[in-house]
């Protein structure tokens, strides 16, 4: 079982600043990906961004230029910091983690997802 745990939400005026913190704890093999997504109330889940092991990052166009992801490998944490937040970016933000839990000679790498229980961010006038 993995388990991750967000901290880092609140409420915040607009062009504020908020840094949002994951840290996955259990048995796994490796984290291949992790990842923050977002709902805002009456809309789909939306992946804003994205780090792979190989480094690589990806960013929901709306936040490029102000949401930086990060990861602490040593520590299994991913990090999002979030500048010049806008009412827009209102959402309960989830991390998601993938990762390979175990592997074997018949199945290779076994892999999960694994979702935080997401933290809210408010930007208010």
């Amino acid at each position: 079982q993995v388990h991750l745990v967000e901290s880092g939400g609140g409420l915040v005026q607009p062009g504020g600043s908020l840094r949002l913190s994951c840290a996955a704890s259990g048995r796994f093999l490796n984290i291949d990906v992790m990842a923050w997504y977002r709902q805002a109330p009456g809309k789909e889940r939306e992946l804003v961004a994205s780090s792979k092991d190989d480094g690589s990052t990806n960013y929901l166009d709306s936040v490029k230029g102000r949401f930086t992801i990060s990861r602490d490998i040593t520590k299994n944490t991913v990090y999002l910091q979030m500048n010049n937040l806008s009412p827009e970016d209102t959402s309960v933000y989830y991390c998601m983690s993938s990762v390979v839990l175990y592997t074997t000679i018949e199945r290779g790498d076994v892999r999960g997802d694994y979702w935080g229980q997401g933290t809210q961010v408010t930007v208010f006038s």
